[in-house]
């Protein structure tokens, strides 16, 4: 934690049972925050509207030897892992490692070329509905309709996943007054600031309360405000035991997950929580290695053991 935190984000954070304080140097991102007022505080007041998650296993999401081929070209090359209930889990890779391809094919959008994946317990080779039903994912682009407006965009989300009557408005006054969008009902996507649109974004993909989300870079080119808003929701939500995987090219934002995986030409290179992988690129001349650390050194064992077997 920072110098001069504020106190109640420090005893916010004080109460969570898996965390542990330790100050660390301010950034000049903590700086940009403090001069335009400061940003949100530690507590999620959508998490807090929220009861909390009951699942029948402690898995949410599982895949096994999971594969997609393009004709000739592999995306992804039998990954294979399990994220826990309540879990912040990261996928990180370069540029066409695989990230999104792998999550399209948990959120059902993807047909698997081999392999097999479960959420919440549903097959996703032949319960197909009845898991998207138990999901939300919020994708990197496209992921808002451009001729509906911002009331439009709320209403259809509601419908899609079936809400009606008080339930149905109840839920989108809500996300209105979560993501500080009632100024913004009648304009389009298309008109919003970046961070609105990106709150938007996630507003439709939490409608129906998923308890498994997919973030696909969901901070990409938002402000370092929005961002830590953005932050403060998803630790809140895996609080009340949603499950949450996210994609990031951020390696600070890499630290908040409680795991990450990592990816490189389409394979899972490394699994671990982000303090053993930074720990796995220590040396003499980098004996406290950062994240983008441990990432650039992964992925580059990763290339010459590849190289070396072929």
């Amino acid at each position: 934690m920072r110098e001069g935190a504020q106190a109640e984000q420090l005893q916010a954070l004080s109460d969570q049972a898996r965390v542990e304080l330790a100050q660390v140097p301010a950034r000049f991102e903590d700086a940009f925050i403090d001069l335009l007022g400061g940003g949100p505080g530690g507590t999620s007041t959508l998490a807090e509207r929220l009861p909390p998650v009951e699942l029948g296993s402690d898995i949410a999401v599982s895949c096994r030897n999971l594969t997609k081929r393009f004709g000739e070209f592999t995306a992804t090359d039998n990954v294979s892992f399990e994220v826990q209930k309540g879990e912040i889990f990261g996928l990180l890779g370069p540029n066409g490692a695989g990230k999104s391809t792998t999550f399209k094919m948990l959120c059902g959008l993807l047909k698997p070329t081999a392999g097999e994946a479960h959420v919440v317990g549903h097959d996703l080779r032949r319960a197909t509905g009845a898991a998207k039903s138990r999901l939300g994912y919020m994708a990197q682009k496209f992921s808002l309709y451009g001729l509906l407006s911002v009331q439009q965009n709320l209403e259809f989300s509601a419908g899609v996943y079936g809400l009606e009557g008080n339930t149905r408005r109840e839920r989108i006054a809500e996300m209105i007054e979560t993501f500080d969008l009632g100024d913004w009902l009648s304009a389009t996507p298309d008109s919003l600031p970046l961070g609105h649109k990106q709150r938007l974004a996630l507003a439709c993909s939490l409608m129906h309360r998923p308890p498994v989300l997919f973030l696909d870079e969901p901070t990409s080119g938002v402000d370092p405000i929005t961002r830590r808003e953005f932050w403060t929701h998803i630790n809140g939500l895996a609080r009340k035991g949603v499950t949450i995987m996210v994609t990031t090219h951020f390696m600070d934002e890499a630290e908040y997950c409680d795991r990450v995986a990592m990816l490189s030409r389409a394979q899972l290179i490394a699994l671990d929580t982000p303090d053993a992988l930074k720990r796995s690129a220590v040396s003499p001349e980098r004996p406290d290695p950062t994240m983008e650390d441990a990432f650039i050194h992964l992925v580059e064992s990763a290339d010459r053991e590849l190289e070396a077997a072929t």
